[in-house]
């Protein structure tokens, strides 16, 4: 598009978007001369509508010779094939999916996670959870836990394992989607503690991790996502800390209000 002194590829930020496409079968149909500003403008979607301006004079002046609408014409027509490809491929995932659908509605519940995405982290793991130890060993055998490398008693700093080749990816963008939710800001909130401390990569590969493991207990235990602190952190002012009652807590509250614990007397059961 370049050579044709179609410049549309800088302004958006989908070369190969609706917008872009269509003003590019536009283009293929008319010269420069005969093209309506007007015309291409109406082709240009609500999300782009901002730079309507830009658009056109990135077009303005173009050239499209046989040869260049032949080469845009074939790698539109290999994208639509690839796009066809990808959509079967998911119509054919959620035919396979069905009997194990309950699992998917489970982990559809967590920030970041779709019905697609859940169907696809499922698709491989399992939902057979007992052929993994434990959260930490699923963690592992996705590549989310960092390699093991110790010498002489002395642990160094090391990267992530480098296995889960389909999966970490996956989750990593599932997380990179839940630190955005505003309706459900729970990884937001543990991925800014994090950050701080760690930096932005460290902290998505955390979250990535903490999702994971959310997935390994709502999929075994058959649940949506409901951590267990949840409540604390989206409303730690309101939160009340349950305290295990014992005899040192009830003479320290007493003590708190005024009594003189000295003179109670300490039941013996014996």
């Amino acid at each position: 598009m370049t050579i044709s002194n179609v410049g549309i590829a800088s302004v958006l930020s989908d070369p190969f978007g609706k917008t872009a496409t269509e003003i590019i079968s536009y283009l293929l149909e008319h010269t420069a001369d005969s093209m309506d500003e007007k015309a291409v403008r109406k082709l240009i979607k609500k999300g782009a509508k901002s730079k309507s301006d830009e658009i056109i004079e990135a077009i303005k002046g173009y050239t499209i010779e046989t040869d260049q609408a032949k080469k845009l014409e074939l790698a539109r027509g290999h994208l639509e094939y690839l796009d066809d490809m990808i959509t079967q491929t998911e119509v054919e995932l959620y035919v396979r999916i069905k009997p194990y659908y309950e699992f998917v509605e489970f982990v559809s519940t967590m920030p970041g996670m779709t019905e697609l995405s859940s169907t696809i982290v499922l698709a491989e793991t399992g939902v057979d959870m007992d052929i993994f130890d434990d959260a930490k060993h699923l963690c592992s055998w996705c590549g989310l836990s960092p390699a093991n490398n110790e010498s002489a008693g002395k642990k160094k700093s090391v990267r992530i394992a480098k296995a889960g080749d389909y999966l970490k990816p996956m989750m990593v963008q599932c997380a990179l989607a839940a630190i955005k939710s505003k309706k459900q800001p729970y990884f937001a909130i543990k991925y800014g503690r994090i950050k701080k401390r760690r930096g932005h990569k460290k902290a998505i590969i955390a979250i990535a991790r903490m999702m994971m493991v959310c997935i390994y207990h709502m999929v075994s235990e058959k649940k949506p996502f409901t951590p267990t602190d949840y409540e604390e952190l989206m409303d730690p002012q309101n939160h009340v800390e349950s305290v295990v009652l014992n005899e040192n807590n009830v003479f320290a509250y007493l003590e708190s209000l005024g009594y003189d614990s000295s003179k109670l007397v300490k039941r013996n059961d014996n």
